[in-house]
């Protein structure tokens, strides 16, 4: 693993940063969007991330993606459920956690074929659909869902860093909604820039975003990937129990200080159906009843009862069997 960390590192160097160019040709700008004030672009700093993706069922992913050009990614004929969060600890909005669960997916008319969407991320149009986003405070509630039509909903959320592990916990409404522990992966200092697409329903609509993140991590891969998930009752995990998530992750990733920006350009589409009952009936997220009297309030709700974990009574004494850990 090390000599291949050697190798990799001098080309990730070298490639490009994600950011568009537009978003630097704004630095500096000014925006107040929704009565909300941004100045350009809309980004974060010394932002810990910590990220798992567990294989699930293709079909039942499948089946859980709304509207007709959305496809579950393949691996291994095997779809992915990606748990992502994200410790924001300088914004515009101050700060926050974002707790995203999503499924890996392609946007287009056709299925795309395995593993090639990881290279073509573009020509593929790669992303995730994001099942549920918890985040600590309403503003953050306001800005994603009101302007980028994500679906966040202010809960009880924590971010706990250890010397061998990162876990994360989301309550809701005295419900258990997820809890990731992830075993710190072998400290390599990967520099990595990336670029994600989140696809995301409100208004029965479905909304394209895209974030860069630039950081120095450490990932893990199959075997040397350790961590455990649990999904609770809470209403908003309660699409991820019928996908059959598997206790292996595939992979690991911890990004102690992230550095992110949030594109002010989306796109959106109707969600659409073979027939008006069909349109109807999909899940295409809540109303704009949601957001329209929401403030801009960034007090967080008393953290999440770690006590309902077994082992995590002391915040990272979890144990990671061989096996992964998804339950």
């Amino acid at each position: 693993m090390k000599t291949l960390t050697e190798l990799a590192t001098p080309l990730l160097k070298l490639m490009p940063s994600p950011v568009p160019r537009r978003q630097e040709r704004l630095r500096g700008q000014h925006a107040f969007a929704d009565g909300i004030k941004y100045v350009m672009p809309v980004n974060s700093d010394d932002s810990p991330v910590l990220m798992a993706a567990f294989p699930i069922n293709k079909r039942a992913a499948a089946a859980a993606l709304p509207g007709s050009e959305m496809r579950p990614f393949s691996l291994g004929g095997k779809g992915l459920l990606v748990v992502t969060v994200v410790n924001y600890k300088s914004t515009d909005i101050g700060k926050y956690i974002e707790y995203s669960l999503a499924i890996a997916i392609t946007h287009g008319n056709r299925p795309a074929p395995p593993i090639l969407p990881l290279i073509f991320q573009k020509t593929f149009k790669l992303g995730q659909f994001v099942v549920d986003l918890p985040v600590s405070s309403e503003v953050s509630v306001k800005g994603g869902k009101g302007i980028w039509g994500m679906p966040k909903h202010q809960a009880n959320l924590d971010f706990v860093v250890t010397d061998t592990s990162v876990s994360a916990q989301y309550d809701k409404d005295g419900q258990l909604g997820c809890y990731i522990e992830i075993e710190r992966p072998e400290p390599l200092g990967l520099p990595l820039k990336l670029a994600a697409s989140n696809y995301c329903v409100f208004r029965n609509m479905l909304w394209k975003s895209d974030i860069y993140f630039e950081a120095t991590g450490d990932i893990a891969l199959g075997s040397q990937a350790k961590a455990r998930l649990i999904l609770g009752d809470a209403p908003g995990v309660e699409p991820l129990k019928n996908l059959h998530v598997e206790s292996k992750p595939v992979f690991t990733a911890w990004l102690p200080q992230a550095h992110g920006v949030l594109d002010d350009h989306y796109e959106a589409w109707f969600l659409t159906a073979p027939t008006q009952l069909e349109a109807v009936a999909l899940r295409g997220g809540d109303m704009m009843d949601s957001v329209v009297n929401l403030g801009q309030g960034q007090e967080w709700l008393a953290p999440p009862d770690r006590s309902r974990i077994p082992g995590t009574a002391d915040p990272g004494t979890g144990t990671f069997p061989a096996s992964g850990g998804a339950q």
